[in-house]
């Protein structure tokens, strides 16, 4: 993996490789690893990561994800040497939804911090939850789900947690209907969301 990390004082950029991140602090990562898609997040990282240090990771500008919405890097194993978590904001515009996505081999764990979303998940995305602000929600390794803005005038803000340090690396965006979207079924049109 190569990282982009620019250091907070002089701003000179300085070429790292490998699965570990040796870092002092402050430093400024300006790239995650190198994922097929959009551009990188850039987040401060203050402290080493290793076995016996805390490390704090400070969003400073967000990307999108593979799933289509603005995420605001936390914790993952390429900042801060997690091993077995990754830790975001995700944003979800007014009237907004993600992509139809699963996690393969790893569970979620949402916190609502700010608007209403309907989730819509199962093997066809045919069924619903509508969660509010302070809400908690579990999603279950490989569920097929697509969250949705409730609001069209505020953003949605949630906090999502993996048990995937590498973040982005096992989403799988799934297909429309007449396409398997979960190992063995195929969904027809009319089963699942509106317009999807």
């Amino acid at each position: 993996m190569e990282h982009t990390i620019g250091c907070g004082h002089s701003r000179k950029p300085l070429a790292l490789t490998g699965p570990a991140l040796l870092l002092s602090s402050p430093l400024l990562l300006l790239a995650s690893p190198a994922l097929a898609g959009p551009p990188a997040a850039t987040v401060q990282v203050l402290g080493t990561p290793s076995t016996e240090t805390i490390v704090t990771i400070r969003p400073l500008s967000g990307s999108a994800s593979r799933q289509g919405l603005k995420q605001f890097v936390g914790i993952s194993g390429a900042n801060s040497g997690s091993r077995g978590l990754s830790m975001n904001r995700v944003v979800i515009p007014p009237g907004g939804r993600a992509a139809p996505h699963r996690h393969v081999g790893s569970e979620s764990a949402i916190y609502l911090v700010s608007g209403r979303v309907k989730t819509f998940y199962g093997p066809c995305l045919e069924r619903t939850v509508i969660n509010q602000a302070g809400d908690f929600l579990y999603i279950p390794p490989g569920v097929p789900h697509m969250p949705q803005n409730l609001s069209s005038r505020e953003p949605a803000i949630a906090i999502v947690s993996r048990t995937d340090a590498e973040e982005q690396e096992h989403v799988e965006l799934i297909g429309a209907p007449g396409r398997v979207v979960a190992p063995g079924r195929v969904c027809s049109p009319g089963q699942g969301p509106p317009s999807w």
